[in-house]
């Protein structure tokens, strides 16, 4: 050992990386809280199976993805491919969980004989499911699988980054869109007298919104981007050579 002392966070990161974990920790707790004392709880069979879609959407397409998106800023001084890998499994993740969720929706809307897809709230839904997925398809091509040359890998880079975050903010969006179309569709007659379920339903759409307003917070902050290690430098300076045919100390 050196005696080097240990690479340590930005100030303050822990901290809002910690209140985002109890925020996105307190919206699952209310909105399983909703389902089981307003909604009768869950279940894959009979007239409770429509509940497994809000709770695996909340659950994949927001707290999850919201997770991923902040493995960069957690794991700082791990190895790059073990945090690129974590990411990409916590974004698959999601997906799975989200696409159990799409199959309860529309089975439960087909043994009620209910529409589908006629709401913005459904059009948001499904264009969010089918561009996280060809995201995730993506980067996984681009950044885990061999093949992609360095110089598309950071031609693309940039466009990886704001869709991420963009399809954060829209699963966020469709989720309050779907809590309203709930919410109007069992309590329509009472909801406007802060019946408590519409209040309890609220209260989650506002822990949906202070945690992407968390999580969004700490992702701009351009002080707590991971910074690349040494050995990483090293690697993506062979990496350039081997790909592009250029040499280190060549001009870019």
């Amino acid at each position: 050992m050196d005696g080097a002392p240990p690479p340590t966070s930005p100030a303050g990161l822990s901290a809002y990386v910690a209140v985002s974990q109890l925020l996105g920790l307190t919206l699952l707790a209310a909105t399983g809280a909703w389902l089981g004392r307003y909604r009768g709880g869950v279940a894959w069979q009979g007239q409770l199976q429509f509940n497994v879609h809000p709770l695996c959407m909340v659950l994949g397409m927001v707290f999850l993805q919201g997770d991923a998106l902040l493995v960069y800023r957690v794991f700082r001084n791990e190895a790059k491919r073990s945090t690129k890998t974590l990411h990409a499994l916590l974004h698959g993740l999601a997906l799975v969980i989200a696409l159990v969720g799409i199959v309860a929706v529309f089975e439960s809307h087909r043994a009620k004989g209910i529409a589908d897809m006629y709401s913005l709230h459904s059009w948001c839904g499904m264009a969010a499911f089918v561009l996280y997925l060809v995201q995730w398809l993506l980067g996984c091509g681009f950044f885990l699988a061999p093949g992609a040359s360095f110089s598309l890998r950071s031609r693309y880079k940039p466009q990886h980054i704001f869709v991420g975050v963009a399809l954060f903010a829209l699963s966020i969006a469709t989720c309050l869109l779907g809590i309203t179309e709930m919410l109007l569709f069992n309590i329509r007659d009472s909801y406007s007298q802060f019946v408590p379920e519409g209040v309890l339903a609220n209260t989650v759409g506002l822990l949906l919104v202070a945690f992407g307003l968390v999580v969004g917070y700490v992702l701009t902050r351009d002080e707590w981007k991971r910074p690349p290690l040494a050995e990483e430098l090293a690697l993506s300076m062979d990496f350039k050579t081997l790909t592009e045919g250029e040499s280190p100390g060549g001009s870019q």
